[in-house]
Formats: structure tokens, C-alpha cells, sequence
């Protein structure tokens, strides 16, 4: 039986040295530059901590909504479309923003390099147009690379992982903020005139889902700007499913497919779901397409023409002519079968690779240089690739931006430069659309092997950029130099189109890259404009994604386990059923008294041995033989408000107020509101900013008021503790013993132990089976 001396325990969870190997070298280091850390993929990084997406439901909580009438919750609602609204239009802007940019820019870059192989091809010296085409990407990369590295490391990458976690409940820092949305844009606009194998759709989730969450909050803390609207809207809960409706935004903006934005989200996003939610982002979808077709439109001179949606539009395939049969259903399941294993054969590589980069390519200086020898190699193999390439091809009838004639006579193209000289984008809509004949199986077999590889090397690089396109044109690739080979096999059968079987390529290396399947099909059949290819899609994602998953995991949450986040999936670990609360939880539990001493609440939270974000409220009782009753939960935030709201006491005596003073011989009471606590949100200031007194450390403070009274307990004995709690709540969220001889709505319960999403997350299901991950702070 525990006595209440031993709830004010800190409670530490067990961490592991990371560098045990190093300590020799501590003395010599100074101590302001940061340790290599050698990373261990069987571990767990205690540096992420839960959002709050449990509604705390305490006093305060409970008053404010008894105030609000019928017409107030209707008016709350209108809010709601509103924001999904502004998150449309926003969203969409942002995407004509970035793609009319990169097309001018592009277009100019590629125009200068052309002109220049042009000029050195008739009198030699083709070495100064490759120093000049490595030269421009890698200064462009550089550029790209050092604001990300230097300015904001979490706008690296596509943003998908990151976006999937916070919507899991995990709070990833700086994700969503504006400096976030600014650094993304520039980056992966840089990134893609760069040339790397990357490209600009992927991005667009994140960029989405930090526009939600800036406007939802009607404020830019970066800004410094309230504009005093949406204030119901400033908690966790809200703002997840505005984020929510901006990742599905971005979606909608990227690929012109609404109802694909939607179901990305359902599948890849979101871990809290309702019928409502769904409606709002649909919503939010639909403006955000409208948006950008109407930008658009305006821009390229079709005022009003809606009919070519969305950053890239992979055209209209002919059904008529490009019909399949049964017998072609074994081939696509083939296809599907190619996919699972480039995409697991794409992840596994991209995987050792990352390592190497965690334990060596950490410091941005480091960062920067691999981006710009990356950007610069890219641009040496698409310009030998083309010298060595005869496949020549007549201009006449063309749709090629760039034609290089090279050494090509004249009225002739080099086949290899569509392909590498030329924006991803614009790359798989020829292997889409050019007539057969287009390209030579040589020249797809050789753009595939090496485009494979430098997608893979791009993917990880410390710049604003996505995996979308280029998987796209792998599979493209590879899928037309398949159909080239059905072709001759079956002496030219109509049915053997290349653009056919490149778009079944390109569905099933995505597929196999990033394990989507109902989201990427929508995508697919939306952006193609024809539903004619819904089956073989699916069948070929589906296999590629159970082909897929026998080898490795997917890409994106392959990199969440990289970053040791503690994400929790849908279900526990198939083998967790024997484990109990008891095996999972961690002790000692720090507790707060319900009338707590303020230097005690202060030390507690100065506290650095400390993790918790959560602190369970016990019964202030005096006899120390009694067992202290669990009475609520307070969070570290509210904790942090209260003691930032004091006023400079003469007089102690706080139930159920926060500080008070004697003024004038009468009490001068200062009651906290429920919108002291938003206005702090989300960027509660540390403890160590909030000066306290020795006066007021002896003061006595009431609970009462600010805790949620009826927080998530179990027995220690309950089962399956990796489990979600209850209705999906991935949030911090306690558990609490009951006693089982006492299983009723007592107040008697004992606080023995707290179980956190650190506690649940670090039970993987490995090679060997279950396994328990090493916590650390990294």
C-alpha cells in the first residue's frame, strides 16, 4: 500500500545511454555542441510528446458550454464551413503559386541549356554545356537546401510522415507552423527546378495542412497577430480535423481528384474519423480544385475552362481504342507483382541509406553539400544518358517542350532528352500519351535503371520535395517498356498499347512505394479522367501492396519508425493479448495534491528528470495511513497558465481561485476563464520563463476548478494495454488501478502506475515477434 508521500515522486521512465561509447570524449567536448548520437532503429525518442485530443472536461469546460445556447452551437457551425472553405481557396492558391513558378523558371533554365548544347553541338566543346547544366542545379539546389537545413529542418521531405503523425496525435514541433508553409513552398519550387528526381505534389499535403491550422486558429503566433476570431477553435481537437481538411486540400490541388483528397486522408492520415468530418472535407476539396482550376485557367488564356483540374493532369486515355479483356487480367496482377518488389527492393535501399545519413550526414553543412553533389550527378547522368543515346525520333506531330536535337538529323529529336530534360510531370504524361513508337526499349530500359537510383538517393535529402512523381515515372517507364514487349510478342495487337500498360506501371510502382490503394486508385481514375481502368488499377495496387508488404513496410511509415516517433496503428501487435496494464505502466507516478503548496507544483515542473505532460490529482488528506483517492487529471499546460495568471499576493488563500491579494482591506478575487487557456494556446511558455516568488511558492492552491475529474482509469490487471483507449483516443491519456474488490464509482481508486503513448508504442511486432523498444532522449 503506497502512502501519499509517495505519489510526490518524480516519475522517470527508464532511458537508455546512447553514448556510452563516447564518454571518454565528454570532458574534451565543449558542452554547447551537440553529440553524435548513433542511432538505433530499436528505439523510442521520449522527445515527442501527445496532443491533447481529450477534451478536459472540467469546471470551466463545463460552464461555457451550459452558456451556449441553440443559436451559438449553430453559429459555431457555420464557423466551421467557413474555415473549410478558406482552407480551399487558400490551399489552391498556394498551388498556382507553385506551379506557376516552376514552370517559368524551369522553362527558363531548360531554355538556356538548350541554346547552349545547341550552339556547342555544331562546333564541339559539349563539356562547358554539362559544367553549365550541373552548375545551374546545384546552385539552385543549394539555395533550396540551405533554408531548409539552416532556417527549418521539418519542412524537409514531402511532409507526409509528419503530417500523418500529428493527425495520430503525436506533436511533432514547428509542423504546422507559417515559417513551415513559407520555407516548404520556396523549397520544393527550388527542388524541382534543381532537377532532382523529385516532385511538387506531395508537398502540397503539408502545405495544406499548415494552412489549416493557421487558419482555424484566426491568428499567427509567428506574426504576432490575433485577429480575435475562431477563439472555440484554439484546442487539439478542433484543430486535428481542420488539418485533416487541409491535407486533404492539398491532395485535391496536387491531382485535381476531390473525392481522392478525401479518402488520402481517411487512409493515410487521419486516426479519428466521423460522418460530419467527412462532409467538411469534402467540402474543402471541392474549393480547393475549383480554386486552382479557375486560377488556372485565367493564367494560360482558357478563361473559365475547368476541364484540365489539379497541378498535373495525366490526360484522357481513349477507351474506345485502349479497352482490355479478360486475358489481360493475369498481366496486370503480374504488373502488380513488379511493383511490390521494385517499390520493397525502393524502400529497403532508401532505408539503409537514411541510416547512413542519421549517423553521418547529420550537421546541415553536411546536408547542403549531398544536395548539391546529388543535384549535380543528376544532371551529369541525364546529360550522358542523352550524348550516348541514338534513339532518334521525328519532331512532326511531337508535344515535346524541349526537343535537343543533338546529333539527330535534322527534323529530329534525341528520344532519352523527353524524358530526362524535362520536368517529372511533364515526363509521365509522354510515356502516357506518345504514339507507339515514341521511344526506344533501350532507352526506357536504361531511363529506368538509372532513374530508380537517383529517386531513391533524392528521397531523404535535407530539401522541400516528394516521392509522388518520380514513383509515377519509374512505373511509367518500365510499364511502356512492358507493353513494347507485349507488343512484339503479339505482332503489334492493338490491345498491346505501351500508354496503357504505363499507366499500370506507374500505379503499381507507386503502390509498391507507398502501400495506398484505395486513395491512389480514385487518384488515378481522376486524373485520368476515365473510370474505364478502375479494375486493372485496383488489381494492380492491391497486389502490389500485399507483395510489397511481405518484404518491408511502406516508405512513409518506414521513415516514422526512423524518427523513433511513438505512432500508434489502428490495432496492437497481434501478440500483445497476454499483456497487462501492470507490464506496460510507469512507476513512480508524480501526483499532485487537489489544494497543492505552489513551490511544490513549481518544483515539479522545473523538474528535468521529469516526463510527464500529465499529472494525476489526488485527495488532499492529512492522514497519511489512508490511501489517497485519484480525484482528476491536469496537464502540464494548464499548470504552466495558472502560474503565468497570478497576481502578487499578500494574502494566501486561493479555493478556488488562483492567486488573490488584500487590497485596501477587501479581497480582490481573479477568477481564470476558459479563455485564458486558448489565448496561451498553442505555445505555452516554459516553466523556467515564469518567475515565482518565495512568498508565493508558500501559497496554497485549489485544483478543483481546472482538472479533468473523469480521466481514463483501468484495472492494472486489464489486458491488451497496447489497445487504443476508448473511441480511438491516441491522446496522453493515464491508467489508472482500481482495485477490483472495489469496482465502483468510488473515489477510493489508488493511482499505482500511468500508462502513456510512449508506454503502448513501444510494442513492436519484430522478426522474432514481440518486441520492446529502448526509450531515449534524442
Amino acid at each position: 500500500q503506497l502512502t501519499p508521500s509517495s505519489f510526490l515522486r518524480i516519475g522517470q521512465l527508464s532511458n537508455v545511454d546512447l553514448n556510452e561509447d563516447i564518454h571518454e570524449l565528454e570532458t574534451e567536448v565543449p558542452r554547447q555542441r551537440p553529440n553524435e548520437i548513433p542511432h538505433n532503429e530499436k528505439l523510442l525518442s521520449l522527445k515527442y510528446e501527445s496532443l491533447d485530443y481529450d477534451n478536459s472536461e472540467n469546471q470551466l469546460f463545463l460552464e461555457e458550454e451550459r452558456r451556449i445556447n441553440h443559436t451559438a452551437f449553430r453559429t459555431v457551425e457555420i464557423k466551421r464551413w467557413v474555415i473549410c472553405a478558406m482552407i480551399g481557396i487558400l490551399t489552391g492558391l498556394v498551388a498556382c503559386f507553385i506551379d506557376i513558378v516552376v514552370e517559368n523558371l524551369a522553362g527558363l533554365k531548360y531554355s538556356v541549356v538548350k541554346d547552349n548544347i545547341d550552339k556547342f553541338t555544331a562546333k564541339g566543346g559539349l563539356s562547358f554545356s554539362l559544367l553549365l547544366w550541373a552548375t545551374l542545379n546545384a546552385s539552385v539546389v543549394m539555395v533550396g537546401s540551405v533554408i531548409v537545413a539552416f532556417i527549418e529542418p521539418v519542412a524537409a521531405g514531402s511532409g507526409i510522415p509528419q503530417i500523418k503523425c500529428y493527425l495520430n496525435g503525436v506533436k511533432i514541433p514547428h509542423v504546422v507552423r507559417l515559417k513551415t508553409l513559407v520555407i516548404k513552398v520556396c523549397g520544393v519550387i527550388l527542388s524541382v527546378v534543381g532537377g532532382l528526381a523529385v516532385g511538387k505534389e506531395g508537398p502540397m499535403i503539408h502545405s495544406g495542412a499548415v494552412i489549416a491550422a493557421g487558419i482555424s486558429q484566426g491568428r499567427s503566433t509567428s506574426l504576432k497577430r490575433d485577429f480575435k476570431i475562431f477563439e472555440y477553435f484554439r484546442r487539439d481537437t478542433e484543430k486535428r480535423d481542420f488539418v485533416s481538411a487541409g491535407a486533404a486540400a492539398g491532395v485535391s490541388a496536387a491531382f485535381g481528384a476531390p473525392v481522392g483528397g478525401v479518402l488520402f486522408s481517411l487512409e493515410e492520415g487521419a486516426s479519428f474519423w466521423n460522418q460530419f468530418l467527412t462532409w467538411r472535407i469534402f467540402f474543402a476539396s471541392m474549393i480547393s480544385t475549383f480554386t486552382l482550376n479557375s486560377v488556372l485557367s485565367v493564367y494560360h488564356g482558357n478563361a473559365w475552362d475547368l476541364s484540365s483540374p489539379g497541378l498535373i493532369n495525366f490526360g484522357r486515355f481513349d477507351s474506345e481504342k485502349m479497352g482490355y479483356t479478360i486475358q489481360e487480367i493475369p498481366i496486370f496482377i503480374f504488373m502488380g507483382v513488379v511493383g511490390g518488389i521494385l517499390g520493397a527492393l525502393f524502400n529497403a535501399l532508401n532505408y539503409w541509406l537514411t541510416m547512413f545519413r542519421i549517423r553521418y550526414i547529420h550537421r546541415p553543412c553536411l546536408q547542403v553539400v549531398e544536395a548539391m553533389l546529388v543535384a549535380a550527378v543528376t544532371a551529369t547522368v541525364g546529360f550522358v544518358m542523352i550524348y550516348c543515346s541514338r534513339d532518334c525520333q521525328p519532331i512532326q506531330g511531337s508535344s515535346v517542350a524541349y526537343p535537343l536535337q543533338l546529333f539527330c538529323a535534322d527534323g529530329e529529336y534525341n528520344s532519352m532528352a523527353t524524358a530526362f530534360f524535362n520536368t517529372p510531370e511533364k515526363s509521365v504524361v509522354n510515356l502516357f500519351h506518345d504514339p507507339p513508337g515514341s521511344y526506344n526499349p533501350m532507352t526506357l530500359g536504361m531511363f529506368t535503371l538509372m532513374y530508380f537510383f537517383l529517386a531513391c538517393w533524392t528521397y531523404g535529402l535535407t530539401v522541400s520535395a516528394g516521392v509522388f512523381i518520380p514513383s509515377l515515372l519509374i512505373g511509367a517507364a518500365w510499364g511502356r517498356l512492358f507493353g513494347i514487349s507485349l507488343s512484339y510478342l503479339t505482332k503489334g495487337s492493338i490491345w498491346a498499347d505501351p500508354g496503357k500498360y504505363a499507366l499500370m506501371g506507374a500505379a503499381a510502382q507507386l503502390g509498391g512505394i507507398v502501400r495506398m490503394t484505395l486513395s491512389l486508385t480514385v487518384i488515378m481514375m481522376e486524373a485520368t479522367g476515365n473510370v474505364t481502368y478502375g479494375f486493372p488499377i485496383m488489381l494492380v495496387l492491391m497486389t502490389a501492396k500485399i507483395v510489397g508488404d511481405y518484404f518491408v513496410e511502406g516508405l512513409y511509415d518506414m521513415h516514422i519508425q526512423l524518427q523513433s516517433v511513438p505512432f500508434l496503428h489502428w490495432e496492437a501487435p497481434v501478440t500483445s493479448h497476454s499483456l497487462t496494464a501492470r507490464e506496460v505502466m510507469s512507476t513512480p507516478v508524480t501526483c499532485l495534491r487537489r489544494i497543492e503548496r505552489v513551490g511544490t507544483v513549481v518544483d515539479i515542473l522545473s523538474d528535468t528528470s521529469s516526463n510527464h505532460n500529465g499529472f494525476p490529482v489526488v485527495e488532499s488528506n492529512p492522514d497519511t495511513t489512508q490511501v489517497a483517492g485519484l480525484r482528476g487529471l491536469i496537464l502540464r499546460s494548464q499548470l504552466i497558465v495558472l502560474l503565468q495568471h497570478k497576481l502578487v499576493p499578500d494574502y494566501c488563500l486561493f479555493p478556488p481561485k488562483v492567486f488573490v491579494e488584500r487590497a485596501n482591506l477587501s479581497l480582490v478575487h481573479r477568477r481564470l476563464k476558459l479563455k485564458d487557456f486558448r489565448d496561451a494556446y498553442p505555445r505555452f511558455p516554459p516553466i523556467q520563463s515564469i518567475h515565482v516568488s518565495q512568498d508565493e511558492r508558500e501559497c496554497m492552491i485549489d485544483l478543483s476548478e481546472f482538472m479533468n475529474p473523469s480521466p481514463y482509469t483501468v484495472p492494472q490487471v486489464m489486458a491488451r494495454p497496447p489497445a487504443e483507449p476508448p473511441e480511438g483516443h491516441t491522446a496522453l491519456v493515464p491508467r489508472l488501478y482500481v482495485p477490483l474488490s472495489d469496482w465502483t464509482w468510488s473515489l477510493s481508486r489508488q493511482v499505482v502506475g500511468m500508462v502513456t503513448r510512449k508506454d503502448l508504442a513501444r510494442y513492436r511486432l519484430g522478426k522474432e515477434g514481440l518486441e520492446e523498444l529502448s526509450l531515449a532522449q534524442t
